[in-house]
Protein backbone atom coordinates (compact mmCIF):
# COMPACT_ATOMS: atom_id res chain seq x y z
CA UNK A 1 0.00 0.00 0.00
CA UNK A 2 1.32 3.52 -0.67
CA UNK A 3 0.31 6.45 1.43
CA UNK A 4 -1.99 9.14 -0.20
CA UNK A 5 0.04 12.71 -0.52
CA UNK A 6 -1.09 16.12 -1.59
CA UNK A 7 0.60 14.94 -5.28
CA UNK A 8 1.75 12.24 -7.04
CA UNK A 9 4.72 10.65 -6.54
CA UNK A 10 6.61 7.71 -8.07
CA UNK A 11 8.62 5.27 -6.58
CA UNK A 12 11.32 2.46 -8.22
CA UNK A 13 12.51 -0.65 -5.84
CA UNK A 14 16.08 0.03 -4.10
CA UNK A 15 17.82 -2.78 -2.85
CA UNK A 16 17.38 -5.00 0.28
CA UNK A 17 19.22 -7.19 2.74
CA UNK A 18 19.02 -10.61 2.22
CA UNK A 19 18.67 -13.56 4.60
CA UNK A 20 19.79 -11.73 7.62
CA UNK A 21 16.47 -9.89 7.31
CA UNK A 22 14.09 -12.57 8.80
CA UNK A 23 15.19 -10.94 12.03
CA UNK A 24 12.60 -7.99 11.88
CA UNK A 25 10.13 -10.69 12.46
CA UNK A 26 11.60 -11.66 15.69
CA UNK A 27 10.07 -14.33 17.49
CA UNK A 28 7.11 -12.74 19.01
CA UNK A 29 5.96 -12.31 15.57
CA UNK A 30 5.48 -15.90 15.36
CA UNK A 31 3.27 -16.53 18.67
CA UNK A 32 0.18 -16.55 19.34
CA UNK A 33 -0.45 -18.22 15.85
CA UNK A 34 -2.24 -21.52 18.13
CA UNK A 35 0.39 -23.97 16.57
CA UNK A 36 1.73 -26.24 19.62
CA UNK A 37 5.09 -25.97 20.82
CA UNK A 38 8.08 -25.74 18.89
CA UNK A 39 10.46 -29.07 18.75
CA UNK A 40 13.68 -28.30 17.30
CA UNK A 41 14.80 -31.60 17.06
CA UNK A 42 15.39 -33.19 13.71
CA UNK A 43 12.86 -34.56 10.92
CA UNK A 44 13.03 -38.91 12.08
CA UNK A 45 13.90 -41.34 8.89
CA UNK A 46 14.76 -38.48 6.72
CA UNK A 47 16.89 -34.83 7.05
CA UNK A 48 15.81 -30.99 6.35
CA UNK A 49 17.18 -31.31 3.00
CA UNK A 50 14.99 -34.00 2.05
CA UNK A 51 12.05 -32.72 3.35
CA UNK A 52 12.64 -29.01 1.12
CA UNK A 53 13.05 -31.64 -2.10
CA UNK A 54 9.73 -33.39 -1.53
CA UNK A 55 7.49 -29.92 -0.65
CA UNK A 56 9.11 -28.24 -3.49
CA UNK A 57 8.26 -31.04 -6.14
CA UNK A 58 4.51 -31.64 -4.75
CA UNK A 59 4.50 -27.82 -4.77
CA UNK A 60 5.04 -27.51 -8.45
CA UNK A 61 2.57 -29.98 -8.81
CA UNK A 62 0.33 -27.60 -6.86
CA UNK A 63 1.02 -24.44 -8.75
CA UNK A 64 -0.36 -26.36 -12.02
CA UNK A 65 -3.20 -28.18 -10.71
CA UNK A 66 -4.33 -24.56 -9.04
CA UNK A 67 -4.17 -23.41 -12.59
CA UNK A 68 -6.61 -25.92 -13.56
CA UNK A 69 -9.59 -24.94 -11.14
CA UNK A 70 -11.84 -21.81 -10.98
CA UNK A 71 -12.22 -20.14 -7.63
CA UNK A 72 -13.98 -16.76 -5.97
CA UNK A 73 -11.42 -14.47 -4.77
CA UNK A 74 -12.52 -11.96 -2.11
CA UNK A 75 -10.88 -8.74 -1.07
CA UNK A 76 -11.46 -6.48 2.14
CA UNK A 77 -9.25 -4.29 3.05
CA UNK A 78 -9.70 -1.28 6.22
CA UNK A 79 -8.07 1.28 7.64
CA UNK A 80 -8.23 1.96 11.54
CA UNK A 81 -8.42 5.18 13.49
CA UNK A 82 -8.19 3.22 16.76
CA UNK A 83 -11.07 1.13 16.91
CA UNK A 84 -12.78 2.69 14.23
CA UNK A 85 -12.61 1.69 10.68
CA UNK A 86 -12.25 5.07 8.54
CA UNK A 87 -11.37 3.70 4.95
CA UNK A 88 -12.48 0.67 2.87
CA UNK A 89 -11.49 -1.62 -0.08
CA UNK A 90 -13.78 -4.52 -1.42
CA UNK A 91 -13.06 -6.64 -4.73
CA UNK A 92 -15.05 -9.88 -5.38
CA UNK A 93 -13.85 -11.16 -8.61
CA UNK A 94 -14.28 -14.98 -10.01
CA UNK A 95 -11.46 -16.41 -11.87
CA UNK A 96 -12.82 -18.59 -14.66
CA UNK A 97 -11.80 -19.82 -17.85
CA UNK A 98 -13.46 -19.01 -21.49
CA UNK A 99 -14.58 -21.34 -23.94
CA UNK A 100 -10.88 -21.91 -25.71
CA UNK A 101 -9.71 -22.53 -22.14
CA UNK A 102 -7.95 -19.15 -21.24
CA UNK A 103 -7.71 -18.08 -17.83
CA UNK A 104 -10.34 -14.57 -17.25
CA UNK A 105 -11.03 -12.93 -14.26
CA UNK A 106 -14.72 -11.64 -13.81
CA UNK A 107 -15.25 -8.98 -11.60
CA UNK A 108 -18.38 -9.34 -9.66
CA UNK A 109 -18.49 -6.99 -6.95
CA UNK A 110 -16.55 -3.81 -6.06
CA UNK A 111 -18.28 -0.82 -4.50
CA UNK A 112 -16.55 2.39 -4.39
CA UNK A 113 -13.58 2.54 -2.20
CA UNK A 114 -13.34 4.95 0.99
CA UNK A 115 -9.91 4.49 1.82
CA UNK A 116 -8.35 8.06 2.19
CA UNK A 117 -4.76 7.34 3.82
CA UNK A 118 -3.14 4.47 1.54
CA UNK A 119 -3.85 3.56 -1.97
CA UNK A 120 -3.98 0.21 -3.59
CA UNK A 121 -1.12 -0.33 -6.20
CA UNK A 122 0.43 -1.96 -9.14
CA UNK A 123 1.71 -4.37 -6.35
CA UNK A 124 -0.55 -4.90 -4.06
CA UNK A 125 -3.23 -6.19 -6.92
CA UNK A 126 -0.40 -8.59 -8.30
CA UNK A 127 0.73 -9.88 -4.57
CA UNK A 128 -2.77 -10.54 -3.82
CA UNK A 129 -3.09 -12.61 -6.91
CA UNK A 130 -0.20 -14.28 -6.78
CA UNK A 131 1.94 -14.35 -3.35
CA UNK A 132 -0.15 -13.93 -0.78
CA UNK A 133 -0.88 -17.40 -1.33
CA UNK A 134 3.09 -18.03 -1.54
CA UNK A 135 4.07 -21.01 -3.67
CA UNK A 136 7.72 -22.61 -3.67
CA UNK A 137 8.62 -25.06 -6.15
CA UNK A 138 11.35 -26.63 -7.10
CA UNK A 139 11.85 -24.61 -10.27
CA UNK A 140 12.23 -21.16 -7.38
CA UNK A 141 13.83 -23.09 -5.00
CA UNK A 142 17.47 -22.04 -6.16
CA UNK A 143 16.09 -18.20 -5.34
CA UNK A 144 15.74 -18.63 -1.69
CA UNK A 145 17.45 -19.27 1.67
CA UNK A 146 15.52 -21.70 3.87
CA UNK A 147 16.78 -22.91 7.02
CA UNK A 148 15.04 -25.92 9.05
CA UNK A 149 13.40 -24.39 12.68
CA UNK A 150 12.03 -27.56 13.64
CA UNK A 151 9.04 -29.42 13.83
CA UNK A 152 5.32 -28.08 15.39
CA UNK A 153 1.69 -29.03 15.91
CA UNK A 154 -0.70 -26.70 13.81
CA UNK A 155 -3.94 -27.71 14.34
CA UNK A 156 -4.31 -31.25 13.99
CA UNK A 157 -1.66 -31.61 11.52
CA UNK A 158 2.10 -32.31 12.07
CA UNK A 159 4.06 -30.43 10.55
CA UNK A 160 7.90 -28.92 9.59
CA UNK A 161 8.64 -25.58 10.23
CA UNK A 162 10.86 -23.55 7.36
CA UNK A 163 12.28 -19.78 7.30
CA UNK A 164 12.68 -19.10 4.23
CA UNK A 165 13.94 -15.63 2.32
CA UNK A 166 15.58 -14.36 -1.20
CA UNK A 167 18.89 -14.73 -1.66
CA UNK A 168 19.47 -11.78 -3.32
CA UNK A 169 16.96 -9.20 -4.53
CA UNK A 170 16.47 -8.68 -8.57
CA UNK A 171 15.10 -5.33 -9.88
CA UNK A 172 11.90 -5.40 -10.95
CA UNK A 173 10.96 -8.60 -9.13
CA UNK A 174 9.18 -9.74 -5.76
CA UNK A 175 9.54 -12.33 -3.15
CA UNK A 176 8.52 -13.43 -0.27
CA UNK A 177 9.90 -13.65 3.31
CA UNK A 178 8.86 -15.65 6.24
CA UNK A 179 8.00 -18.84 7.89
CA UNK A 180 6.29 -21.78 6.18
CA UNK A 181 4.56 -24.71 7.70
CA UNK A 182 5.03 -28.10 5.73
CA UNK A 183 2.70 -31.14 6.61
CA UNK A 184 5.08 -34.19 7.39
CA UNK A 185 2.89 -36.87 5.54
CA UNK A 186 1.67 -34.89 2.27
CA UNK A 187 4.69 -32.45 1.79
CA UNK A 188 2.94 -29.47 0.96
CA UNK A 189 2.57 -26.19 2.62
CA UNK A 190 -0.32 -25.72 4.80
CA UNK A 191 0.40 -22.35 6.65
CA UNK A 192 2.51 -19.17 5.74
CA UNK A 193 3.60 -16.13 7.68
CA UNK A 194 5.58 -13.03 6.11
CA UNK A 195 5.54 -10.26 3.88
CA UNK A 196 6.32 -9.78 0.04
CA UNK A 197 9.65 -7.84 -0.22
CA UNK A 198 11.13 -5.55 -0.91
CA UNK A 199 8.97 -2.52 0.60
CA UNK A 200 9.06 0.17 -1.76
CA UNK A 201 11.49 3.75 -1.25
CA UNK A 202 12.21 6.67 -3.16
CA UNK A 203 12.73 10.35 -1.94
CA UNK A 204 9.43 10.70 -0.62
CA UNK A 205 7.64 8.14 -2.34
CA UNK A 206 6.63 4.87 -0.15
CA UNK A 207 4.94 1.51 -1.00
CA UNK A 208 4.67 -0.76 1.98
CA UNK A 209 3.54 -3.79 1.98
CA UNK A 210 2.02 -5.79 5.73
CA UNK A 211 2.95 -8.98 6.89
CA UNK A 212 -0.09 -11.58 6.77
CA UNK A 213 -0.87 -15.28 7.40
CA UNK A 214 -2.29 -17.59 4.68
CA UNK A 215 -3.97 -20.96 5.54
CA UNK A 216 -4.72 -23.71 3.44
CA UNK A 217 -6.90 -26.53 3.08
CA UNK A 218 -7.73 -29.48 1.17
CA UNK A 219 -9.19 -29.42 -1.90
CA UNK A 220 -10.29 -32.94 -3.74
CA UNK A 221 -8.51 -34.68 -1.23
CA UNK A 222 -5.92 -34.02 -3.26
CA UNK A 223 -4.22 -30.27 -2.85
CA UNK A 224 -3.61 -27.85 -0.13
CA UNK A 225 -5.12 -24.83 -1.63
CA UNK A 226 -5.06 -21.23 0.02
CA UNK A 227 -8.33 -20.39 1.05
CA UNK A 228 -8.42 -17.55 3.69
CA UNK A 229 -5.43 -14.89 4.58
CA UNK A 230 -5.55 -12.70 7.09
CA UNK A 231 -3.56 -9.27 8.10
CA UNK A 232 -3.54 -7.01 10.98
CA UNK A 233 -0.13 -4.99 10.76
CA UNK A 234 0.88 -1.29 11.02
CA UNK A 235 2.39 0.46 7.92
CA UNK A 236 5.48 2.79 9.35
CA UNK A 237 5.27 5.67 6.51
CA UNK A 238 7.46 8.12 7.33
CA UNK A 239 4.53 10.91 7.04
CA UNK A 240 3.10 8.14 10.02
CA UNK A 241 1.51 5.26 11.06
CA UNK A 242 -1.47 3.48 9.24
CA UNK A 243 -3.25 0.48 10.69
CA UNK A 244 -4.40 -1.81 8.20
CA UNK A 245 -6.86 -5.04 8.05
CA UNK A 246 -7.24 -7.53 5.53
CA UNK A 247 -9.20 -10.30 5.05
CA UNK A 248 -8.58 -12.64 1.43
CA UNK A 249 -10.78 -15.74 0.78
CA UNK A 250 -10.29 -17.77 -2.13
CA UNK A 251 -13.39 -20.26 -2.07
CA UNK A 252 -15.28 -22.55 -4.38
CA UNK A 253 -12.66 -24.16 -5.68
CA UNK A 254 -13.88 -25.98 -9.16
CA UNK A 255 -11.82 -28.27 -11.36
CA UNK A 256 -11.92 -27.30 -14.74
CA UNK A 257 -10.80 -29.98 -17.31
CA UNK A 258 -9.12 -32.97 -16.70
CA UNK A 259 -5.62 -31.48 -16.82
CA UNK A 260 -4.12 -31.97 -13.24
CA UNK A 261 -2.94 -34.81 -11.33
CA UNK A 262 -0.35 -35.91 -8.73
CA UNK A 263 3.11 -37.56 -10.02
CA UNK A 264 4.60 -39.01 -7.30
CA UNK A 265 7.74 -41.01 -7.12
CA UNK A 266 7.07 -41.21 -11.21
CA UNK A 267 3.15 -42.50 -10.73
CA UNK A 268 0.14 -40.47 -11.76
CA UNK A 269 -2.15 -40.72 -8.64
CA UNK A 270 -5.84 -39.75 -9.16
CA UNK A 271 -7.59 -37.01 -7.04
CA UNK A 272 -7.77 -37.91 -3.57
CA UNK A 273 -4.74 -40.24 -3.52
CA UNK A 274 -1.63 -38.83 -2.12
CA UNK A 275 0.96 -41.35 -2.11
CA UNK A 276 1.17 -45.53 -2.87
CA UNK A 277 1.21 -45.69 1.05
CA UNK A 278 0.55 -43.68 4.22
CA UNK A 279 3.53 -45.42 5.88
CA UNK A 280 6.59 -42.99 6.96
CA UNK A 281 9.34 -43.20 5.03
CA UNK A 282 11.45 -45.72 6.28
CA UNK A 283 15.05 -44.86 8.33
CA UNK A 284 17.89 -43.98 6.42
CA UNK A 285 21.04 -46.73 6.43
Amino acid sequence: MSMIYPTSWRVRILALSTFATLLIFGAAAFADEGEGPLNEAPPTGTTPEQVIQKFSAKEKVFKQARDNYTYRQSVKIQTLDGDTVDGDYQMVTDILFDDKGRRIESVVFAPQPTLTRISMTREDIDDIQNRLPFVLTSDELPEYSILYVGQQKEDDLDTYVFDVAPKQIEKNKRYFQGRIWVDNRDFQIVKTFGKNVPDIRKGSGENLFPKFTTYREQIDGAYWFPTYTYTDDMLHFKTGDVHIRQIVKYTNYKRFGSKSKIIYEGQELPPGQQKPSDQPPPPQK
